[in-house]
């Protein structure tokens, strides 16, 4: 009986781990969005609006994860075809769909209650992310160029919620600019390599796909980085309450080097190396980007809230 006892237990527990495999865990770094808010609206050393931060994020990863539940369950046949994620728990049936199936329904059951309790605004961000995103999985990610943008819109979800949380003073729109390109960026590159990897058989995974190609794909890629850096720059130079000099110089500039040093590597990550799956596998993956995000973000404490 004892030995029985132990094999559902184990059971359980693997079962558990595949629902958190399947969660996405990893791709919880992208809700770092939330915290563009806070962190530029020099509040990120206040203590209730960085608690409303952190649970803006929480509820936003939890509600994001039933997201990709979902996508698991609609795309299971794809994947099975796909090199890589063919080892999706769903996939390789590590996970049955029924677990996950009630997951993605208790996920945001909970979550945007919740958040409605704790803000109104955000609560109504969620619910518009959650459906964006079904309508996204269902239908959305067909459609040439809307693909992309709307991966880029649920960034702007993110940020928009960092903003609902806290009483914003001084956050630039110029931020929202930044963001949407930023994530336009991301997207693309993902596109890139799913062609690159999938050759052919891109079409089978993702009909989208059938009309994209690597040299369009490139200078949609050119166009948008040329606009997000140049945004940035304007934002550093243009935006209120940013810090500056005695003779009213922009010292937010000097973060610019490091936002280049990111855009590049990135390229070179997806153009040489031939990375790109997951923004956050190169992000996480990569020592010599992890240590220019580190400078960035010490360089804009530093100036933001030291100087």
């Amino acid at each position: 009986m004892c030995s029985a006892v132990t094999r559902t237990t184990w059971a359980e527990v693997s079962v558990l781990k595949a629902l958190l495999k399947t969660m996405r865990p990893k791709q919880w770094i992208k809700n770092v969005f939330v915290f563009a808010a806070i962190v530029f609206d020099k509040q990120l050393t206040h203590l209730v609006p960085l608690l409303h931060t952190v649970l803006a994020v929480l509820a936003f990863s939890l509600v994001s994860s039933a997201v990709y539940l979902v996508n698991d369950l609609v795309d299971v046949e794809k994947d099975r075809e796909h090199p890589t994620k063919r080892k999706r728990p769903l996939a390789s049936g590590e996970l049955s769909p029924k677990v996950a199936l009630v997951a993605a329904i208790v996920l945001p059951g909970v979550c945007i209650p919740a958040a409605f309790v704790l803000n109104v605004g955000l609560g109504a961000i969620l619910l518009a992310y959650l459906g964006l995103m079904l309508l996204y999985t269902f239908y959305l990610k067909h459609i040439v160029i809307i693909d992309v943008m709307t991966i880029a819109a649920g960034f702007v979800l993110r940020v928009a919620a960092g903003v609902v949380v806290i009483d914003v003073a001084r956050f630039s729109p110029w931020l929202y600019v930044c963001m949407t390109l930023l994530a336009l960026f991301l997207g693309v590159g993902k596109r890139r390599h799913e062609l690159f990897t999938l050759g052919a058989n891109a079409n089978n995974h993702r009909s989208s796909l059938e009309h994209y190609s690597l040299e369009m794909i490139d200078q949609i890629s050119v166009v948008v980085t040329s606009a997000a850096i140049m945004a940035y720059s304007l934002y550093t130079f243009s935006a209120e309450g940013l810090p500056r000099t005695s003779n009213g110089q922009p010292l937010m500039m000097l973060t610019i080097p490091f936002v280049l040093y990111a855009i590049f590597r990135y390229q070179y990550l997806i153009h040489v190396r031939r990375e790109g799956g997951t923004p956050e596998d190169i992000i996480l993956g990569d020592l010599p980007f992890l240590a220019d995000l580190a400078l960035y973000g010490i360089s804009v404490f530093v100036l933001m809230y030291l100087v």
